[in-house]
């Protein structure tokens, strides 16, 4: 791609190492992330409450790998006082981290309630719902770390696009749960928990989608944050034109 070709052409090499190092801790920090979503999602749907103490633990590691990218990419800046491009793709992968971290945040809220749900033997009652919306949302994860090693806008655009379903499922199973909490309130403290989890899956496909919408920038310079679909559809198609 035309952003590859640009990132590849300077004159230090030592400036190149420095941007593909940056790009490289971002895509294994995303590996790492990836891992304790999964993690937490199958943790809860198997009842093993020492996979989800594990995956909890894992957060410690993804909060030292952002300071770690973040101090990276200011040292870049303050020394190599980068511009277009280059500059984008710091900007890109500074914030990409950012939602990864979050991401890290929400799968351990889910570890949490998945062991008091696991430790209390409730029902599970609304599983089937996180199992289908974790499904959506580990593939959105997924789909975007590819998106940025391929340097994809259209992958990235299909991840935007997903977020959509995924807020759609998470409104329809809401509306359920809180029906069946107030039928059966003898269940409102299990089904707390089970609104929580996906809540926190929501909020991992809402950070999904943004590090899609930072992918569209790094590569096509245009900023698609709070744009719709339509029109982050438009830039990616003009991008590709281009």
């Amino acid at each position: 791609m035309q952003f590859e070709d640009n990132y590849s052409s300077h004159i230090s090499q030592q400036f190149n190492d420095e941007l593909e190092q940056i790009r490289t801790e971002l895509l294994t920090m995303g590996g790492v992330v990836e891992r304790q979503v999964h993690d937490a999602i199958e943790a809860l749907l198997s009842g093993d409450a020492d996979l989800a103490e594990q995956s909890r633990k894992v957060d410690k590691q993804t909060n030292e790998m952002e300071l770690m990218i973040d101090e990276q990419c200011t040292t870049i800046i303050a020394r190599r006082q980068p511009a277009a491009s280059d500059l984008r793709l710091i900007i890109s992968v500074s914030k990409a981290v950012s939602d990864l971290e979050r991401m890290g945040d929400e799968a351990s809220k889910i570890c949490r309630h998945a062991i008091e749900l696991v430790n209390d033997g409730e029902s599970q009652r609304g599983y089937q719902e996180i199992r289908h919306i974790g499904s959506l949302v580990r593939d959105m994860v997924k789909d975007v770390l590819t998106a940025f090693a391929r340097s994809d806008t259209e992958l990235a655009y299909r991840v935007a696009k997903q977020d959509k379903s995924v807020d759609q499922e998470y409104r329809t199973a809401m509306r359920s749960l809180v029906t069946y909490m107030m039928e059966d309130p003898r269940a409102i403290s299990s089904v707390l928990n089970v609104i929580w989890i996906l809540r926190s899956l929501e909020r991992i496909g809402d950070h999904a989608r943004n590090m899609a919408e930072h992918l569209i920038y790094l590569v096509s310079g245009t900023d698609v944050r709070h744009q719709s679909l339509k029109e982050i559809k438009k830039a990616v198609r003009e991008d590709l034109e281009k």
